[in-house]
C-alpha cells in the first residue's frame, strides 16, 4: 500500500565496514536521481567504527599488512566499471596516503582510508537525508513480508522500524564445529591449548608458551598474521645478510627468545603463492573469451541442473588457459613451436580439458614448465615423499624461494595475465548462485593462486626456517589426539610414518562463512525463518540486485545482503582500479533497487524499480 510522499522511509544498513561504505557511496551517488529530494531516515548499525569495521580497525597492531599494494586498492569507481549510476571517482589508497605506490600498507593505514571514504560518502548525502549511527549489535529482523521491518539491536528495548533492510555484514564468527567441540573438550581434559579458527588479530596469543612446538593447520592468510604476531609482536627482529660476492642477499632472523616453534602444515602443505611483483606490459589477452556473458547465458538457460566440475569447470579451465598462452606467444614466442594464428584457430575449436586440447598445447609449447596445469597447481605436494624431516624441510624451502623467484620475474608473465583471467571468470561465476562456488572449493583455490601474502612475507618466512621458529609438517595434514600421553599430534602424507606432538593446536583459517552455525544472531534468526542456505553454507541471494533469496527461490521484497556471507562475494576484499570492480557493479545495482523501491513506497503513484541488464553484459 503506498503512503502520502510526506511520509518518512527508512532504510537500516546492518554493517559499516568496507563493504558497508562502498554501497553507502552508491546510495549517495545515485540518490538525487532515483529518490530527489524526499525525507529518508538512514540508520547504520555496527559495533565496530564506520568505516573500517572490525578487519580494518586502526586500534589493530601495525605490523599487520594488508596483502594488496596501495596503488591496488580502491573504493571508487571509474571508466571501467559499467554501472547505471553515475562514476564518482575518487583517490586510491595510494594516492590518499601519499604512499609508494609499491608498498603494502598496514592495516590501520587502510582502516584511516576507509573511514575517510566514509565519511565523504556521508557528506554527499543531501540534507533530506537524516543519518543515525548505533554503534551495536543486530540481533534480528521481524516483520510481514510486504510490511515494514523491525530491526532488533542489542541493549535497546525498542527496535529500528525500516522499510528496506541492506545487510553488509563482513566476515563473522562461527560457533565451532563438532571436530572443533571434540578438540576443544580434549584440550581442557589435558590442560592444552586449542586454538579455533577465528581471526588472527583478535585471538589471544599469549597461551602460546616461548620455545614449545605449536601444531599450526593452514597456511594462508591466517597463518601469516598468526606468525608476525608470535615473532615480530614478540620482539624478534630481521637484518639484511650482505650474502656472497655476488650481492644475492638474505633475511636473517634474530630471535627475542619469546616464540614458539611453529609446526605449520594444511592440505595443501605450502604457502599461498606470492603476489606479482611486477607490472604487464604490451598486450593483454581479451577477456572473456570462452567463459563469458554468451556462456554463463547458455549453462543458465540449458536443460536440467548444473554440475559445476561437469558443466562449469571445463570453460573455466580453458579460460585460464586463454589467457596463458596468448601472454606466451605474445612475450615469449622464442618458448612456442608454431604460429600463434594456427594454434587460436585450434584452441578455439577443441573442447575443454579434452585429449586434443593436450595434444594441441604438446605440440605448441615444448617445455612442460610452460604449460598450465591447474591440477598441478592445486596439488603441488602431491605424490612428493621425503625420507626425513630435514628433507622437507629443505624441499618446502627450495619450493618457497622458486615461487618467490618466479613470481617476481617477468619471464614468467604468465602467471599475471592468468591472474587477470581469474578476476575475470570470478565476477562471471557469480551469476551461478548456489553452484557457482560448491563448497567454497573455487573461493580457496583463488585465494591460493591470486591473493597470497606480500613477496616479504615470504622472504621472512624462510628467515624463520633457517632459524628454527617455523618447521614445515607438509601436505594433507592429519591431527588426532593421544588420550594417554595427553598431546596433540600430526603427520602428513609428505613425511610418511613421522608424527609430531604438541601440547599446542591452532587452527590457523577463518571461521567458515555458514548460516548453519554463524555467530551472528541476525543471519542465524534469518536462517530460522526460512532464508536459504547453498551447501557451503552461504546466504543464498537474487545475483542481480543482492535481495535475499528464501528456500524456494523468491526474493525477499525488503530483504538485500551483500558481502562474504552471501553467493554474491567478489573475489577480493577490495577492487583493483581500472579493473571493472564487480563488487562496485554489486553495490550500484543494490543501491538502485533500493531506491526504486522506497520511491514506489513513497509516491502516490505506483512506481516500480527498473528493470537493469544482467550485471556481466
Amino acid at each position: 500500500m503506498n503512503r502520502p510522499h510526506t511520509e518518512r522511509r527508512s532504510l537500516v544498513v546492518v554493517g559499516a565496514g568496507p563493504r558497508g561504505t562502498g554501497f553507502l557511496e552508491r546510495l549517495a551517488a545515485n540518490l538525487p536521481e532515483l529518490y530527489g529530494d524526499r525525507p529518508l531516515d538512514l540508520h547504520l548499525v555496527d559495533p565496530h567504527p564506520a568505516g573500517g569495521g572490525r578487519i580494518w580497525r586502526t586500534s589493530q597492531s601495525p605490523l599487520l599488512w594488508m596483502n594488496s599494494q596501495a596503488e591496488d586498492v580502491t573504493m571508487f569507481t571509474d571508466e571501467t566499471v559499467t554501472i547505471d549510476g553515475p562514476v564518482r571517482p575518487g583517490p586510491t589508497l595510494a594516492e590518499w596516503a601519499g604512499l609508494d605506490g609499491r608498498t603494502f600498507p598496514s592495516r590501520p593505514q587502510q582502516g584511516a582510508y576507509l573511514r575517510w571514504v566514509y565519511e565523504r560518502a556521508r557528506a554527499a548525502l543531501p540534507a533530506s537525508v537524516t543519518v543515525h549511527e548505533h554503534p551495536t549489535t543486530a540481533l534480528r529482523v521481524t516483520g510481514p513480508r510486504d510490511g515494514r521491518q523491525r530491526v532488533w539491536l542489542d541493549g535497546h528495548a525498542v527496535p529500528l522500524t525500516a522499510d528496506l533492510v541492506v545487510l553488509a555484514l563482513g566476515h563473522l564468527d562461527a560457533h565451532p564445529d563438532e571436530r572443533q567441540r571434540e578438540l576443544a573438550d580434549f584440550a581442557d581434559r589435558h590442560g592444552l591449548v586449542h586454538l579455533p579458527p577465528d581471526f588472527t588479530a583478535d585471538t589471544d596469543l599469549s597461551a602460546l608458551p616461548a620455545g614449545e612446538p605449536v601444531l599450526v593447520r593452514g597456511f594462508g592468510l591466517a597463518f601469516v598474521d598468526l606468525m608476525v604476531l608470535l615473532t615480530e609482536g614478540r620482539g624478534g627482529r630481521y637484518e639484511e645478510d650482505a650474502g656472497d660476492t655476488a650481492g644475492s642477499g638474505r633475511l636473517v632472523y634474530r630471535p627475542s627468545g619469546r616464540e614458539p616453534v611453529l609446526y605449520v602444515g594444511s592440505r595443501r602443505g605450502v604457502p599461498y603463492h606470492s603476489k606479482i611483483g611486477y607490472e604487464l606490459d604490451g598486450e593483454r589477452p581479451p577477456l572473456p573469451r570462452f567463459f563469458g556473458p554468451a556462456e554463463v547465458d547458455a549453462l543458465l538457460g540449458g536443460p536440467g541442473p548444473l554440475d559445476f566440475r561437469r558443466d562449469v569447470w571445463p570453460l573455466v579451465d580453458k579460460e585460464l588457459g586463454w589467457a596463458h598462452y596468448h601472454r606466451l606467444f605474445a612475450a615469449h614466442p622464442e618458448r612456442t613451436a608454431v604460429a600463434w594464428t594456427d594454434f587460436e584457430e585450434k584452441y578455439a575449436a577443441a573442447a575443454p580439458r579434452s585429449p586434443e586440447l593436450d595434444a594441441l598445447v604438446a605440440a605448441a609449447v615444448p617445455d612442460p614448465a610452460d604449460r598450465l596445469d591447474l591440477d598441478a597447481l592445486d596439488h603441488p605436494l602431491e605424490g612428493v615423499r621425503y625420507e626425513s624431516a630435514d628433507a622437507l624441510q629443505d624441499g618446502l624451502r627450495a619450493y618457497i624461494a622458486a615461487d618467490l623467484d618466479r613470481r617476481h620475474d617477468p619471464a614468467y608473465s604468465t602467471d599475471l595475465a592468468v591472474f587477470g583471467a581469474v578476476l575475470s571468470v570470478y565476477g562471471q561465476l557469480l551469476r551461478f548462485g548456489d553452484i557457482g562456488d560448491p563448497g567454497n572449493w573455487w573461493h580457496g583455490f583463488f585465494s591460493y593462486l591470486a591473493s597470497g601474502p606480500p613477496g616479504p612475507r615470504l622472504r621472512q618466512l624462510l628467515a624463520l626456517s633457517d632459524a628454527g621458529i617455523v618447521r614445515f609438517l607438509g601436505a594433507d595434514v592429519t591431527v588426532t589426539t593421544d588420550e594417554e600421553r595427553g598431546v596433540f599430534r600430526a603427520s602428513s602424507t609428505s613425511l610418511p610414518g613421522e608424527w609430531t606432538e604438541a601440547r599446542a593446536l591452532v587452527e590457523a583459517r577463518l571461521p567458515d562463512p555458514t548460516l548453519e552455525r554463524t555467530g551472528s544472531p541476525l543471519l542465524r534468526a534469518l536462517y530460522e525463518a526460512g532464508a536459504r542456505a547453498t551447501d557451503a553454507g552461504l546466504l543464498a541471494v537474487d545475483p542481480d540486485d543482492g535481495r535475499v533469496l528464501d528456500r524456494d527461490g523468491r526474493p525477499h521484497p525488503r530483504h538485500f545482503a551483500l558481502g562474504p556471507h552471501t553467493t554474491a562475494r567478489a573475489g577480493g576484499a577490495f577492487t583493483r582500479p581500472r579493473t571493472g570492480g564487480f563488487a562496485f557493479r554489486q553495490n550500484d545495482r543494490t543501491a538502485r533497487t533500493a531506491l526504486a523501491l522506497l520511491r514506489e513506497l513513497s509516491c502516490p503513484e505506483p512506481a516500480h524499480a527498473p528493470e537493469p541488464a544482467p550485471l556481466s553484459a
